[in-house]
């Protein structure tokens, strides 16, 4: 191999490196995005339950104060 070839494996090789290296680093933010995501849906999954509790509560709060008041 001539002195073009070796220098031009190793450009590609150096390249290629630092494409890996690029994709680890977008690899760890995509991660990092989907964890926030998944605790985002898990909370608002929470809150809707605990609506759903509280509106329940109130339906039969209201219930029992209506059969109160009669």
């Amino acid at each position: 191999m001539n002195d073009d070839q070796n220098n031009t494996i190793e450009h590609l090789l150096h390249k290629v490196k630092q494409l890996l290296n690029r994709f680890d680093e977008q690899k760890g933010i995509v991660q990092a995005y989907v964890q926030k995501e998944r605790e985002w849906k898990k909370h608002k999954l929470l809150q809707m339950n605990q609506i759903v509790e509280l509106e329940k509560k109130l339906k039969k709060l209201t219930k029992a104060q209506g059969s109160h008041e009669q």
